[in-house]
């Protein structure tokens, strides 16, 4: 029995160990992606919504200058920091309008850190984000019109 309990002993360190080793993620910092002084206005509709942790994304397609759909992917906060914005997953759908406010990706990619979300309800709500202004705009107040 002895033998036994320390097999499962090693067994279960040896585990530990490697979960221990695997990456936590696309988990990262605003400043590391996402340039505060590159603000972006997206009008458009939205094509798909991720409500997962660290965050949330959603993908909008908005119509550029030249007349050309684009796709953008925005990261919003985490589910729990929308949820006590008074969001709901249900808040935006796919097929939704929506005007959001946002900081873009240093690299210039489609892809932006969202400061606030005018809702097609007429709704104005906060980001939840890490990036600055992410709690509050002037615009813009946690569950305010």
């Amino acid at each position: 029995m002895r033998q036994h309990t320390r097999h499962v002993l090693i067994a279960i360190c040896c585990s530990v160990g490697i979960v221990a080793q695997m990456p936590l993620g696309a988990h990262h910092s605003f400043a590391a992606e996402f340039d505060s002084t590159k603000v972006v206005t997206l009008n458009g509709v939205v094509t798909k919504v991720e409500w997962t942790n660290p965050h949330t994304y959603f993908h909008v397609d908005v119509t550029d200058d030249q007349g050309k759909v684009v796709n953008w992917a925005v990261e919003g906060g985490a589910p729990n920091a929308l949820y006590r914005a008074g969001w709901k997953p249900t808040s935006l759908k796919v097929g939704d309008r929506v005007t959001i406010v946002a900081s873009r990706a240093k690299d210039g990619s489609n892809l932006a850190n969202a400061t606030s979300f005018s809702l097609p309800d007429g709704r104005c709500l906060f980001a939840g984000s890490s990036g600055p202004n992410g709690d509050a705009t002037t615009n813009c107040r946690q569950g305010g019109r």
